[in-house]
């Protein structure tokens, strides 16, 4: 009895063994082309003063016509 009881033991842990395989499921993304949209145009415009100062004033226009104008100054 003793082997018997091994014995279905043994074949209910190779049946529960087989019916619980893992399976591995790999996701693939495809990522979109980048586009870079070079529309906007920029002028930079540098200047230095006699006292030692520059001044960097860049302008940039998109192609609605909006316009935007950072200037920076710098004295050492």
């Amino acid at each position: 009895m003793r082997i018997s009881l091994l014995a279905g033991a043994a074949l209910a842990t190779l049946l529960g063994a087989s019916a619980v395989s893992a399976q591995t499921t790999v996701i693939t993304r495809d990522k979109p082309d980048v586009v870079v949209d070079r529309s906007e145009t920029r002028t930079v415009e540098r200047r230095d003063t006699a006292d030692g100062c520059s001044t960097k004033t860049v302008s940039k226009e998109n192609e609605v016509g909006d316009r935007k104008t950072v200037t920076k100054e710098r004295c050492d």
